[in-house]
């Protein structure tokens, strides 16, 4: 037993590890947040005053200079998020155009997606929706009141949310929450690999029918009061945090921060990037493979420091 155990203490030695010690790889990003804005062009949210918070951000993460919106034009949310998850809008059986609900006739049966890339690698995943219109146990496919569906981009998908959508979805139900179970879910260690975070219509910067305030700061606010939480549990478990808004409103750039003990402190890139790189970065986060669509899109290893990017 004791010539079994120093032959395992020499092998772990070999490959540079020892008993008790953190593994070689402690520094790859474990967590991945990512929290989406709404409609501002980036010189909108960089050097606003009306952003107080967001620039604070700016001398201890990295921003981008040069992110994209991949799909301008007269073009609305939902097929933004929808590409945030698939790297395109367009599938062979339907191409999201619209602001609508799910329903048969708004949805894709296609697999190629990165949820269902995580389900094949055993990547757990969950998305935090605020103001839900539906209780905890059920898919939120229905837009009410400050939710709004188009901005959850799983539950268009036939392999998450159903075919057609439907609220009793399992894949759906399993893996979506009321914003209110994140803290939880920190509190008790329970924080999946990738989440994805959906603010209400006022907190997002939508600026939606019955939002108090100015909607930057609104949004502004909104992160100050929540983000903190986030940083303290990347730093503690490797984590990062993607800070993305949907769409420009009039310039080509939105704003992108990536906040995380990973990244490069008050650094700003000038590489060319959009939601495709993000979901690149994601899908090399976690060792999935690169769809299609986006193998040819810059990742954001820019963004990191050396060795914090896999």
């Amino acid at each position: 037993m004791r010539a079994t155990w120093r032959a395992c203490a020499a092998l772990a030695l070999s490959a540079g590890l020892a008993f008790g010690a953190a593994p070689a790889n402690a520094n790859v990003i474990k967590h991945v947040f990512v929290i989406v804005m709404e409609n501002e062009d980036s010189s909108s949210i960089y050097g606003d005053a009306k952003a107080p918070y967001i620039n604070s951000l700016l001398e201890t993460s990295a921003h981008t200079l040069k992110f994209a919106d991949e799909l301008p034009g007269p073009i609305p949310s939902e097929p933004h998020y929808v590409y945030m998850e698939a790297g395109t809008n367009a599938f062979s059986d339907h191409t999201f155009t619209t602001d609508e609900d799910p329903s048969a006739a708004n949805s894709t049966s296609s697999p190629k997606h990165l949820v269902t890339q995580m389900k094949a690698k055993g990547v757990t995943w969950r998305s935090y929706v605020e103001n839900r219109t539906v209780a905890t146990g059920a898919c939120p496919i229905v837009s009410a009141g400050l939710y709004a569906a188009k901005h959850v981009p799983f539950v268009f998908f036939h392999d998450v949310a159903g075919s057609p959508p439907s609220s009793t979805a399992a894949p759906c139900v399993n893996h979506t929450s009321p914003f209110t179970d994140l803290a939880r879910d920190i509190a008790a260690k329970s924080v999946p690999g990738y989440a994805f975070i959906t603010p209400n219509l006022c907190d997002d910067m939508h600026g939606a029918t019955g939002c108090v305030g100015n909607e930057i700061t609104l949004g502004d606010t909104w992160l100050k009061q929540n983000l903190p939480a986030l940083i303290a549990y990347a730093k503690a478990n490797a984590g990062v945090i993607f800070i993305t808004w949907d769409e420009a409103e009039s310039t080509p750039y939105m704003a992108f921060i990536a906040v995380g003990p990973g990244v490069k402190p008050g650094y700003a890139s000038s590489v060319a990037y959009d939601h495709g790189s993000m979901l690149k970065s994601v899908e090399g986060i976690f060792g999935l493979p690169y769809l299609a669509t986006v193998t040819h899109k810059n990742d954001l290893a820019d963004l990191f420091k050396a060795g914090a990017y896999p």
